[in-house]
């Protein structure tokens, strides 16, 4: 078999690494992973017809020219990543949580970026695949790598920590998110927090929110450098407004962003925390912030008709729903409506967690409140003044048939699987 010494010499020579013969580059190594429904072993000459230089695989019955065997390509490749680290010896960032990581990790790239030459984990490639093909992407020249990670069971972030190897960590929050994998929100905490454990373990540095008091008793006994609104912070940053875009106030300065939603506030302090400890100037923080503009669906805000949207469905979990909602009602407008399409893998207490989420939009007082999925539908049963549809489908029908006051403004928040971003066309 393969050594991984041997196969880092053939790395050093590539253009760098592919697992999809779809995105094939010349000169690249392509690695043959298998899934449940998948095995690329098949699809290795593929590969190299388009430009490939080495297939590495893991089926003995498809040896060939320019094959490189191995007894598990998953294990190869993220041997390979771990080994790449190594030889770098690049200091890195690793950003976990359950709520906003990418959003935090996009902010941290732009603020270091100020300073420093960094890459970041692209997308939301952030899992036991995801993480090894970011430290593939890293080179020499590079000061920094940020890397994200995310987890939907407990050890998952303890395995990627062994392979990335990170010098510094932050983790967003701790929130209701995968609770079905991490068995119930204790499950969370305790899986979130293995990339603390790691850093204990390894002398690294912890950054940490000081308004969260699970993050103060997590972090607070161990080399750390802490961010929040409360005057032990190392790094103080005040909570102004949100209405609708975050304004927040840092060293004198008072900084104005395009993000929306008092929730954005904790990932912009985060981005001035970790900047500020690698010094990078007060100035240049509020201009990478000030600068920085929301992916799509992402609390994006779309004005179409006379009305405004708020779109942010590109996930959901029973904490961001309610971060979500406490934050728009506290926005100024003539009049507020909240659509909602269900959330996934809450597990046994699914049913529950959308009726409390139903619970707090009846709180909350909002002037329409429409609601779709199976679980929504369910849940939102004995609740008045809620209108509720199975499918995507069909409350996409009735906006295009009801359509909203002008001068609405209108949250549209659900997980990824409902793809509320359809309900666009409607309006």
């Amino acid at each position: 078999m393969t050594t991984i010494r041997d196969l880092y010499s053939k790395f050093a020579e590539s253009s760098g690494v592919s697992t999809d013969t779809r995105k094939i580059e010349s000169n690249c190594l392509f690695f043959a992973l298998k899934g449940d429904n998948f095995d690329a072993n098949l699809y290795a000459d593929e590969a190299l017809e388009k430009g490939a230089s080495f297939a590495v695989i893991d089926d003995p019955d498809q040896q060939g020219d320019r094959k490189i065997l191995v007894e598990n390509v998953l294990t190869a490749l993220q041997h390979l990543a771990n080994f790449h680290r190594k030889q770098l010896k690049l200091p890195i960032v690793a950003i976990t949580g359950s709520n906003g990581k990418t959003t935090t990790k996009k902010l941290v790239l732009e603020v270091l970026s100020k300073k420093f030459k960094v890459r970041a984990t692209k997308g939301n490639l952030n899992n036991h695949i995801g993480v090894p093909l970011t430290l593939l992407s890293f080179t020499a020249e590079l000061d920094l790598g940020i890397v994200e990670m995310g987890a939907n069971h407990q050890k998952e972030i303890e395995s990627l920590c062994k392979i990335a190897e990170p010098n510094y960590g932050y983790i967003t929050n701790f929130g209701k998110a995968h609770l079905e994998g991490f068995g119930g929100i204790e499950g969370v905490i305790k899986g979130k927090s293995e990339l603390y454990n790691y850093l204990i373990q390894h002398d690294g540095l912890i950054f940490f929110n000081r308004d969260d008091d699970i993050q103060v008793k997590k972090a607070v006994n161990y080399k750390n450098y802490s961010i929040g609104q409360k005057a032990l912070s190392d790094c103080r940053v005040t909570f102004v407004e949100a209405n609708p875009f975050v304004e927040l106030e840092y060293s004198h300065l008072q900084i104005k962003s395009q993000l929306i939603g008092e929730y954005n506030f904790k990932n912009i302090a985060a981005a001035i925390g970790i900047g500020r400890y690698f010094g990078v100037g007060k100035d240049e923080i509020k201009e990478a912030i000030e600068n920085f503009e929301p992916e799509k669906m992402r609390s994006q805000v779309i004005e179409k008709n006379d009305l405004k949207i708020l779109l942010d469905a590109y996930n959901a979990n029973p904490t961001s729903m309610k971060a979500a909602l406490d934050s728009f009602k506290k926005m100024s407008a003539t009049s507020h409506t909240v659509i909602l399409g269900d959330m996934f893998e809450i597990g046994e207490t699914t049913l529950e967690e959308h009726r409390q989420i139903l619970k707090i939009c009846e709180a909350l007082n909002f002037d329409y409140i429409l609601v779709c999925g199976e679980h929504f539908s369910e849940a939102s049963k004995g609740f008045e003044n809620i209108s509720s549809f199975k499918t995507t489908k069909d409350l996409t029908a009735f906006i295009s048939k009801n359509k909203p006051k002008k001068s609405s403004f209108i949250l549209i928040k659900g997980s990824r699987g409902m793809q509320l971003e359809t309900l666009m066309d409607a309006f």
